[in-house]
């Protein structure tokens, strides 16, 4: 049989996407009988599978197997420490085998198909909004549309409006304050009034090439439902970009060349980072409009995508690891998830939908609930959670790339990381439904990733209260070890020496990650302190807490253990002075490094951005 287990109608990978189920004439028997056979065998399998994997990590972890050690413990390595190291080898070699795979795709790409480029904003920074709109402008992609929708229609956010006019320019841009939204009416709204925007709305949008709509404040997931819905039909791919982005010419074009190579993808994501510095990026593509045509794309030259950062990489030292942190998890983590079709999350600042599928899971990615509760955040990851459901693969690109703003204050980083953490969970549990329609790697890939910060915390807590001070350097030797390794493979592979900082930010999630995770699970129907706009000071404090516990959690095992261990033998006094000198060369090292690479460009605003296609 040729078809697949798609949602709910199934859908035939070697047709068009369609709306509805139906079989593909070149498959023989179309009967969905045996579709709901292997469906079944295949969530058992999956379910089997998933269990397999979770039971084998518990067993090496509890039963603490080791392979070789050397006399009293002070040193050994086992069977959980194996199956680790086994994952990320395994894990960066797909990533690898992934990006040469996008080398190869040179041919030249149809720009025939209609896009639509829908731009959520929210109280941006006005720099920033003009850097993404200029950067829109210079996209090389013939007849796309703009959609700009702002979450607020106050006195305060037509700044956004007269920015939208002077950089798309008035001649082909059109705009309108909804006084509502789709799901709420504005202050002395009428019936009569709300039927006239909404009618309006949708003129405006499907009938203007640059349009930009102020409406009623409703949370992000109604900033970008307010651009879908207005455009319907109307296009055949939906482009999706943040307000803080900074977009190269080529992206959208990438983008969707993976999609029309393979009708069984239904969403792609991009690099949201940039290339080295003085890489010529403008008009790849040749100019704007013309009728359909084959348009070369070369190739990309190096061995891994040109280096990239953030759009305010060095404005502290908490965006520059934010930074380095953003590489590795695109183009080695989602890389990986790419070369299997199940990328798991789809950023908000560069992916690109079909169109038909957007439409038809619309209703249902707005109206989320958990818990009996509405969700306000994760909306980019729930929208690729439901291209997954429907059994259509998700992938990632190289070759399109932006750069995006990340927070530079420590107290918003960690609100976003909780926020993000919060989401992560929620959709893991959506995303576990749908195991069965892809490949087993996205089902081990989750079991792994799910589960891994809670067998951290437990080692950490057993480790800090029942273990010695020697097994407690050990720990950190250990973590900065796999740190080191990682930034090794991570400057191999980004041809830069920068990114050995990839292990200062272990540092990071132990002492702060770790614990926000706990805090967003324990938390996780609580739709408050959700993204603050950038012309906004976070006062919120909340995220500070379960730092603070964590830390007194561990300052807390580490006095006691210090005063209930018995005296020090000779072997194990030399074994604490070594690693205890060891890990200080490592942070001499690391933190000399970094004050002469790093920290002098920190602080500094960068007033250009390193690209062409940035030099705004």
């Amino acid at each position: 049989m040729g078809l697949v287990w798609g949602g709910n109608p199934p859908v035939c990978p070697r047709s068009p996407v369609p709306p509805r189920w139906r079989p593909c004439p070149d498959c023989p028997h179309p009967s969905q009988m045996p579709v709901s056979l292997s469906t079944a065998l295949r969530v058992v399998g999956t379910s089997l599978f998933a269990l397999a994997v979770l039971g084998g990590i518990l067993a090496a972890y509890v039963t603490g197997y080791q392979f070789i050690h050397t006399e009293k413990h002070y040193l050994s390595f086992g069977l959980y420490g194996a199956i680790l190291g086994l994952h990320l080898f395994i894990q960066s070699l797909f990533a690898f085998l992934e990006h040469r795979r996008m080398r190869g795709e040179g041919r030249p790409v149809r720009l025939g198909r209609s896009v639509a480029l829908c731009i959520a904003a929210y109280q941006e920074d006005p720099d920033y909004l003009k850097k993404c709109l200029r950067s829109v402008k210079r996209i090389a992609f013939p007849d796309l549309k703009v959609v700009m929708v702002v979450d607020g229609n106050g006195p305060d956010d037509t700044y956004m409006l007269d920015i939208f006019h002077d950089v798309m320019g008035s001649e082909r841009a059109g705009s309108y304050v909804w006084r509502s939204n789709f799901h709420a009416w504005g202050e002395g709204e009428t019936e009569a009034g709300l039927r006239e925007g909404l009618a309006r709305v949708q003129a405006l949008v499907r009938g203007t090439t640059y349009s930009c709509i102020l409406q009623k404040w409703g949370g992000k997931r109604e900033v970008m439902y307010t651009a879908f819905r207005a455009l319907g039909d109307s296009v055949d791919y939906i482009q999706v970009c943040d307000s803080d982005t900074v977009l190269d010419p080529a992206c959208t074009a990438e983008m969707l060349r993976i999609l029309e190579a393979d009708p069984r993808v239904g969403g792609v994501g991009g690099d949201v980072q940039v290339a080295r510095a003085g890489r010529a990026a403008r008009g790849r593509h040749g100019a704007r409009g013309g009728t359909a045509r084959p348009v070369p794309v070369p190739a990309v030259p190096a061995l891994m995508p040109s280096p990239p950062q953030i759009l305010n990489k060095y404005d502290s030292w908490i965006s520059f690891l934010s930074s380095v942190r953003y590489w590795m998890a695109f183009n080695v983590e989602r890389a990986c998830q790419s070369y299997f079709g199940c990328v798991q999350c789809i950023s908000g600042p560069l992916g690109m939908y079909r169109n038909a599928l957007l439409q038809q899971f619309l209703e249902d990615w707005y109206h989320q609930t958990f818990l009996g509760s509405k969700c306000s955040f994760g909306d980019d990851r729930h929208l690729t959670n439901r291209v997954l459901s429907l059994g259509y693969q998700t992938k990632y690109t190289a070759r399109s790339k932006c750069l995006t703003e990340t927070p530079t204050r420590y107290l918003r980083w960690l609100n976003q990381q909780t926020r993000w953490s919060k989401s992560y969970f929620r959709e893991w549990l959506y995303n576990a439904l749908w195991f069965h329609k892809h490949h087993l790697w996205m089902t081990y890939e989750s079991v792994v990733t799910g589960f891994f910060p809670f067998f951290l915390i437990a080692t950490v807590i057993q480790l800090f209260y029942r273990g010695r001070i020697w097994n407690i350097l050990l720990f950190l030797l250990t973590v900065q070890l796999v740190g080191i390794i990682k930034a090794t493979y991570a400057c191999f592979l980004r041809g830069s020496a920068e990114m050995i900082f990839v292990s200062l930010y272990s540092l990071l999630y132990m002492s702060s990650l770790l614990p926000a995770k706990m805090f967003a699970i324990a938390t996780i129907n609580k739709s408050g302190w959700g993204t603050s706009g950038r012309r906004t000071i976070v006062v919120n404090f909340v995220g500070l807490l379960p730092v603070s516990v964590w830390v007194a959690v561990l300052l807390g095992g580490l006095a006691y253990t210090a005063y209930s261990q018995d005296l020090l033998s000779d072997t194990e006094v030399a074994f604490l002075v070594s690693g205890a000198i060891l890990y200080a060369c490592y942070w001499v090292a690391l933190l000399t490094l970094y004050l002469a690479i790093v920290a002098r460009r920190c602080g500094k605003r960068q007033e250009q951005c390193g690209l062409a296609f940035a030099e705004v």
